[in-house]
């Protein structure tokens, strides 16, 4: 079997191998989580499924893919659904090296904090000019659990879509990139007081929303109403109306460097 792609609606995936068994063609489904499928297609049929496969992303929730489920007579894929289990541990297992070691670092730095290690593992971990690293650890830094837990859960859903879709080397990038630059201009602008990965975090999102932008036949990374929302939430920062203080300036530097990023790669790959 050749794979055709990945969609994280179980239920749409297999309402479109149905659609595909109703004109001759064979695929299959496939999870290792329960929530991100692989649409995988049988060799010779590849080059007859590829248009039907974008003409189906474009809307997957075309009454022709439901009809075709009734018409074989399948409502079951073999999957867990989303919302049947949450598979946490599964899921995290399924995460790439670079999105558990983050994740994992970054839980130890923040109950080091708890059990009283705040004032010397902050100072060395603190943004330094004079100190390379240091333009990367502040990401690694969290202050609260709220805080920590809101930039984690982004950070393992937007960072594993990256990765499914553009591959690893391109999460490894964007951690790099939008860490320097996000953390450069809360620095610069504020100080050096600051700390968290939600400067990677908007990164990851600026990433998404222009490289979902910029290739319209693929799977969306990110949702429409989720850009939405992360964007009046950057302005109510700015707008210091939130009950939370915020690193304003490493937000909007991972933003566009995110987005930067995304054409950057865009040029890049239509070179090749």
């Amino acid at each position: 079997m050749i794979e055709l792609g990945s969609l994280n609606n179980p239920r749409a995936a297999q309402g479109f191998i149905d659609y595909l068994k109703s004109q001759g063609l064979q695929g299959q489904l496939s999870s290792s989580d329960g929530s991100n499928v692989i649409i995988s297609v049988a060799p010779e049929h590849f080059h007859k499924v590829q248009p039907l496969w974008d003409e189906f992303v474009q809307n997957p929730n075309h009454a022709r893919y439901q009809q075709a489920s009734w018409d074989v007579g399948s409502t079951q894929s073999g999957l867990t659904y989303q919302g049947q289990s949450l598979n946490l541990i599964a899921r995290f297992k399924a995460l790439s090296w670079l999105n558990q070691t983050v994740s994992i670092v970054s839980v130890i730095i923040y109950f080091a904090f708890l059990l009283g290690g705040f004032e010397k593992i902050y100072t060395a971990l603190q943004f330094n000019p004079a100190q390379p690293l240091s333009w990367l650890t502040p990401a690694l830094v969290h202050f609260s659990a709220m805080h920590i837990v809101f930039n984690l859960i982004w950070w393992m859903s937007l960072g594993d879509n990256i990765e499914k879709q553009c591959g690893k080397i391109s999460l490894v990038g964007l951690f790099v990139v939008t860490a320097l630059i996000s953390n450069w201009a809360q620095y610069l602008i504020v100080g050096p007081n600051f700390g968290g990965l939600s400067g990677v975090v908007y990164g990851l999102l600026g990433f998404c929303w222009i490289h979902s932008y910029l290739n319209p036949k693929r799977p969306a990374l990110v949702s429409t109403p989720i850009i939405g929302f992360m964007l009046i939430w950057l302005v109510l920062g700015f707008a210091d109306v939130l009950f939370v203080g915020m690193a304003n300036w490493a937000h909007l530097g991972g933003l566009l460097s995110g987005m930067a990023y995304a054409f950057t790669a865009n040029i890049f790959n239509a070179k090749k």
